[in-house]
């Protein structure tokens, strides 16, 4: 699976979660300041990334993630 594929599929999840436009989601969007997203629904993107890609991450280091391209970037690093 390619970055932009990856990429594609986190943007997918977060309008899914966030239920927000695919239009306002860019790579560079932070979750919390350009979303609005807030702690629980962090809590749910990490799920739902597992969820889609069928991976498990660790948790701590995931609810650190804070933009779009940085939830691609953490997700490539376990989908094989």
């Amino acid at each position: 699976m390619d970055k932009s594929e990856i990429q594609e599929r986190v943007i997918k999840v977060v309008c899914q979660v966030l239920n927000t436009d695919k239009d306002m989601v860019e790579p560079s969007s932070n979750f919390v300041f350009d979303l609005g997203a807030e702690s629980t629904q962090s809590v749910q993107l990490v799920a739902a990334f597992e969820e889609e890609f069928g991976i498990e991450m660790e948790g701590e280091a995931a609810l650190s993630v804070q933009t779009v391209g940085e939830a691609a970037d953490f997700v490539a690093k376990y989908v094989k």
